[in-house]
C-alpha cells in the first residue's frame, strides 16, 4: 500500500460568480452616476487607470500565503517526526490511521487556534509596527540628522587633532619600534 498524506483542499478556481449580479451592479452604477461632460471624459480615464487597484481578485492571496518564505521551516510532515526503519513495523493499519490522524489534527489544530487568535495578534502586530513606524518616521531618524548636522564640527576638529598632535606620536613610535628585531634560539 502507498502511503499517502493526508489533505484538505480549498479550490476556489471553479467557483464563479452569477453573471446576473454583475449586470444588475452595471446597471445600478449607470443610473446613479452624474453626467460625464466630453471634457470631463479624458480626465477620468486617466485617473481611473491611475486609481486602478487589483484588490477585487482575492484567489492570489488565498492560492500563495508565503510569497517570500518566510515559514520554510515550518514544512513539517508526518514522515519528519515519525519514521520507522525497516528492523521495526508496526501493522500498516495503524500506520495509514497514524499518518492520517496526524496530518488531520495539526490541521485542524492549527485551523482552530488561527482562528482564536489570528485577529487579535494580527490587530497587535499592526499596532506595533505602526507605532515603530512612527517613531523611527518622526523621532529616531530627526534626531539621528541632527546630530549628523551637528557633529560635522566635531568631525572637523577631531580629524585635526589626529593629524596634527596623535598621528605624527604614533608614526615616530613605529618607526622607532620597527628596527627591533626579535630572535629566538634554541639552547
Amino acid at each position: 500500500m502507498e502511503n499517502t498524506p493526508a489533505e484538505t483542499r480549498l479550490n476556489l478556481e471553479h467557483i464563479e460568480e452569477p453573471e446576473e449580479e454583475e449586470e444588475e451592479e452595471e446597471e445600478e452604477a449607470t443610473l446613479w452616476s452624474p453626467q460625464v461632460f466630453p471634457h470631463e471624459k479624458e480626465v477620468r480615464e486617466q485617473t481611473d487607470v491611475e486609481l486602478e487597484m487589483p484588490c477585487d481578485d482575492t484567489r492570489p492571496l488565498l492560492q500563495d500565503r508565503d510569497p517570500k518564505g518566510v515559514n520554510k521551516v515550518l514544512k513539517v510532515t508526518f514522515v519528519d517526526v515519525i519514521a520507522e526503519p525497516p528492523s521495526v513495523r508496526s501493522f500498516d493499519r495503524v500506520w495509514l490511521w497514524s499518518h492520517a490522524l496526524f496530518e488531520v489534527s495539526r490541521l485542524w489544530c492549527y485551523r482552530l487556534i488561527s482562528l482564536v487568535l489570528a485577529v487579535p495578534v494580527s490587530l497587535l502586530a499592526g499596532i506595533l509596527f505602526a507605532v515603530l513606524s512612527c517613531l523611527h518616521i518622526w523621532l529616531i531618524m530627526p534626531c539621528v540628522q541632527l546630530c549628523l548636522i551637528n557633529m560635522s564640527w566635531i568631525q572637523t576638529v577631531w580629524g585635526s587633532v589626529l593629524n596634527i598632535a596623535i598621528g605624527p606620536f604614533f608614526s615616530s613610535m613605529g618607526k622607532c619600534c620597527g628596527g627591533i628585531n626579535i630572535r629566538l634560539a634554541k639552547d
